[in-house]
């Protein structure tokens, strides 16, 4: 048996008794082509499998048809899975607007705006997208130098006059809400567990937490390891608090044995940790969600619009708003284990 040739414009429009640039325009230019005209191409296009070339498209268009994307080193084996998540909503959302996303990996925040920068300028890509922003990050600032369309997942941090496209999710208020349902619940010493001073996300939450009436002496900062969130809820536990928000699920995952001492099958632990991340759910913690989904999509909006030259501006900042996950648990917590460290 032959093999079945692929379909082409030019094989379509004999099938259908159409010209070749009817095809080309349903493809490209759907306001063009009749309705009727319209729908029965699109039927013979969905019917025979008929993909558009994409070298074609880019010299049409002068477009690559590419967005570039830093894929950042994972932290830790437990919240590195938000940023997972984002680039695989990015990737599958870029997808369906007929885009691609290139990965590439950089040192730091400068190799990363030379990378992206060379690979504009040599028509490789037609826009980026940033994440992990930082207090004073240098790059949004150094691509709109080089003229290059990009958005970014996470807010300036420190830069009042930015004018680019950003979405991020408002973590302070989701630590607010976090601190409040916990004070609902009968806890009247909510303790916190946050990153090292400085760290802008981080902060961020912390004020989340002092809004709802945090007191500042049961507060500690560590870094974003389980191990030492277990010994910071030690503290806290022995300063009196009854219950902790945390910056990350990490943190919370190792002040979870802490506060479950003695706490009674088939109900809400209470420990609440950052970003709802698998193992929040696995072991039955409460944990704030991020959107990051909902954040791509606005994003790849944002961004195309750049790219293709809409006259509409962009929205400069986006806050989404994060979601409290509750849920009850089913066994008692063992103790952390003694030496053990993420993965």
């Amino acid at each position: 048996m032959a093999p079945r040739l692929r379909p082409t414009q030019a094989s379509l429009a004999a099938e259908l008794g159409v010209s070749r640039q009817t095809i080309s325009n349903v493809v490209n230019n759907p306001e063009l082509v009749k309705p009727a005209t319209r729908r029965k191409v699109e039927e013979a296009i969905a019917a025979s499998g008929y993909r558009p070339s994409l070298a074609g498209r880019a010299l049409r268009t002068r477009r690559s048809g590419a967005i570039g994307m830093r894929l950042h080193p994972v932290v830790d084996g437990v919240n590195g899975e938000v940023l997972d998540r984002f680039v695989h909503a990015v990737t599958e959302y870029a997808q369906r607007r007929g885009y691609r996303i290139t990965l590439f990996t950089a040192a730091d925040a400068t190799s990363e705006v030379g990378e992206l920068t060379a690979m504009y300028h040599q028509g490789v890509i037609d826009g980026a997208v940033l994440v992990d922003t930082r207090l004073n990050d240098p790059r949004p600032a150094a691509l709109t130098a080089a003229g290059l369309p990009f958005v970014v997942f996470g807010r300036p941090w420190g830069d009042t006059f930015a004018q680019h496209c950003w979405v991020d999710v408002d973590g302070r208020s989701g630590v607010y809400g976090a601190t409040q349902h916990l004070r609902s619940l009968g806890h009247d010493i909510v303790g916190f567990i946050g990153w090292p001073r400085g760290s802008a996300v981080g902060d961020d939450r912390r004020e989340g937490w002092l809004a709802a009436g945090g007191d500042p002496a049961y507060a500690t900062f560590v870094e974003d390891l389980t191990r030492l969130g277990f010994e910071a809820a030690q503290e806290l536990r022995r300063c009196g608090a009854t219950a902790v928000v945390c910056t990350s699920d990490s943190l919370a995952l190792g002040a979870l044995p802490v506060f479950a001492a003695g706490a009674r099958p088939h109900r809400e632990l209470p420990v609440i940790g950052f970003d709802n991340t698998p193992v929040a759910r696995a072991t039955g913690m409460c944990s704030i969600g991020q959107p990051v989904e909902e954040a791509a999509d606005l994003l790849l909006d944002q961004l195309l619009d750049q790219v293709q030259g809409s006259d509409t501006p962009c929205a400069r900042g986006v806050l989404l708003t994060p979601s409290l996950e509750l849920r009850q648990w089913e066994s008692i917590v063992g103790s952390y284990p003694s030496g053990e460290e993420e993965k």
